[in-house]
């Protein structure tokens, strides 16, 4: 089993009786549908992140279509479509 540790936050009452009932409804426990959560965001935010940065140094070297280079792009590939 890996290692955890404890974290404390704070959501609206709401929320966490829409958790206690998910919990009850997915026969799991509160700990165990926030730490999925918790990994899922982790997971969603960090391949964002990355993903922002490979796109600045993807423009820092000049990897990049200007608006009207990209509106040439896409009606390349509409005619292509059409054909």
């Amino acid at each position: 089993m890996s290692k955890t540790t404890v974290i404390t936050g704070r959501v609206a009452e709401e929320t966490s009786t829409k958790l206690d009932r998910l919990a009850a409804r997915m026969e799991r426990s509160r700990s165990w549908i926030v730490a999925r959560a918790v990994e899922e965001f982790v997971l969603s935010e960090t391949e964002l992140m990355d993903s922002l940065d490979e796109a600045e140094r993807e423009i820092d070297r000049g990897e990049y279509l200007t608006q009207e280079e990209m509106e040439a792009w896409v009606a390349g590939l509409r005619r292509d479509a059409a054909a």
